[in-house]
């Protein structure tokens, strides 16, 4: 029994897919519809089609300049593994930033916004720019 051809359009479509799925990487493997729409609307306000879950994580993992000496890098109170609970600088617990085990993360676009200023004016003494909260939300997504 011989196989259907695949027609040229189908094979474009599949190409597409593929370079869609490498880029952004595997977000919706494990974020929710919440979370997509955050990232949706960030990747609209940066007149981007996507984002790099691979740049998001080298700047969660970077020691960053700028910002207060004590808290060079996210990983200094988020832990240098998402999946693993994390402490602020008094002692306070942080659940784990990676999506597949706190769902509820990132889901509500007012709280993101404040949690990314305060966070990112600590590392970087600036806020984070679009592109940087879209990638690193990708990276925390796709775990």
């Amino acid at each position: 029994m011989s196989r259907p051809r695949t027609s040229q359009t189908q094979r474009g479509l599949q190409a597409v897919l593929t370079s869609t799925f490498l880029l952004v990487g595997p977000t919706h493997l494990t974020a929710g519809p919440a979370q997509d729409a955050v990232i949706a609307a960030l990747a609209a306000e940066a007149g981007v089609s996507g984002f790099s879950a691979q740049t998001g994580k080298a700047f969660f993992q970077a020691s960053h300049s700028g910002g207060k000496p004590e808290t060079p890098s996210c990983t200094t109170c988020h832990t240098s593994d998402p999946l693993a609970a994390g402490r602020t600088r008094v002692g306070k617990p942080i659940e784990p930033m990676a999506v597949s085990l706190s769902p509820n993360r990132f889901t509500d676009p007012e709280k993101l916004a404040k949690w990314f200023r305060r966070n990112c004016n600590s590392v970087l003494g600036r806020e984070c720019t679009t592109t940087e909260q879209g990638d690193v939300l990708t990276y925390l997504s796709s775990l």
